[in-house]
């Protein structure tokens, strides 16, 4: 008899019924608000699948999603807990943004887009090497110092935007627009080079840097030596030793590439919609991403179908907030948050009750 639950269970059942509830319980909330909840969920889904810009802008958050998602779940391959990627991004996002105003008028767009991509991934590795380091080399629990992280990282950018990086002349808190030529091109452009005729919308091709970093995931924690010991160390550290593997080193190893993998999120913000550096373009994804690579199962794949339903979350959600009354801007946070709730703080809720359930079948399923 397994006293494990079988992969297809744990990966796919329950995150299904935990989505169900989050649903369930977010039309109890509709309706108490004198809406109706298939009409609702009807909007919901029209309002990010329906139309092409639709598509567009959902695909465009989970791309961020997917960043914030890959970050905490390499994290978590290590027994790790990083819930900093609010602040990694935000600093790779300034690594992003110094790279192309430095670079903008000296180099052309092609050289300068590597540079300014590169810059994020070292800029979000950097703000997440000291909480590493802190957590390997004295203990300090990288829940507290990367909490601590986030409102560094925001204090800093706030200084440097308003006294240092903030375009001379004007009052908004903005650095100048980048030059065109650095800017990463828009997909509806993309298509209408190929000839297809598609609505504007924020995606860009930082889509296909998200697509290769969850390859890249994948490849580092189940097809290479580092990614053993990452898993290692995550499982039972005492082993980890007794195999030969320096914990430390792969505590801090393992933080510098989860912030390098949040800090991506600048490559999407700010090389690819906003063309300038800005305060709060990070707009909770760092902390979203929690949610995403808990439903997700810390597993690329997972992460992708997570950040996906989340995407469509944030845009469906302002398509309740246009089409109905009673259904504020307010209350679509509410039902977001039940499904973060559900699905990220909650995610392993119902797996007790499933494994025994699993456990009873087998026992009267054997012979």
């Amino acid at each position: 008899m397994s006293r494990d639950l079988p992969r297809w269970i744990d990966v796919g059942v329950i995150p299904a019924v935990n989505i169900l509830m989050a649903f369930l319980v977010a039309g109890l909330v509709v309706l108490i608000a004198g809406e109706s909840p298939l009409e609702a969920l009807a909007v919901l889904v029209n309002g990010a699948f329906g139309y092409d810009e639709a598509i567009g802008y959902t695909l465009y958050y989970a791309t961020n999603l997917v960043f914030t998602g890959l970050a905490v779940a390499v994290a978590f391959h290590a027994g790790l807990f990083n819930i900093g990627g609010e602040g990694q991004a935000y600093i790779g996002g300034l690594g992003v943004g110094l790279a192309a105003l430095g670079l903008d008028g000296v180099l052309p767009g092609w050289a300068v887009i590597p540079v300014a991509v590169a810059a994020s991934g070292l800029f979000g590795a950097a703000w997440a090497f000291l909480p590493g380091w802190l957590q390997a080399h004295r203990g300090s629990h990288v829940v507290i110092t990367t909490i601590m992280f986030n409102f560094l990282a925001s204090a800093l950018m706030v200084h440097l935007m308003v006294n240092v990086l903030i375009q001379p002349g004007q009052m908004s808190p903005e650095s100048r627009e980048f030059a065109p030529s650095v800017w990463l091109p828009f997909v509806h452009e993309m298509l209408a080079w190929a000839g297809i005729k598609v609505a504007r919308s924020p995606l860009n091709l930082s889509i296909l840097w998200a697509g290769l970093a969850c390859v890249f995931v994948w490849l580092l924690i189940n097809r290479t030596r580092w990614g053993y010991a990452i898993r290692t160390v995550g499982h039972n550290e005492a082993a980890a030793v007794y195999a030969g593997i320096d914990p430390k080193r792969v505590i801090v190893g393992t933080m510098c590439i989860s912030g390098a993998l949040a800090g991506f999120v600048g490559i999407n913000e700010i090389l690819g919609v906003q063309h300038r550096l800005l305060l709060n373009f990070t707009a909770g994804y760092g902390f979203t991403g929690i949610a995403v690579a808990l439903m997700g199962r810390a597993h690329p794949v997972g992460i992708v179908l997570a950040s996906l339903l989340f995407g469509a979350l944030y845009q469906g959600g302002t398509e309740l907030d246009f089409e109905f009354d009673n259904i504020t801007r307010d209350l679509v946070v509410v039902i977001q948050g039940l499904v973060i709730l559900f699905s990220g703080a909650l995610a392993y809720m119902l797996h007790p009750l499933a494994l025994r359930l699993w456990q009873r079948l087998r026992r009267e399923g054997a012979p």
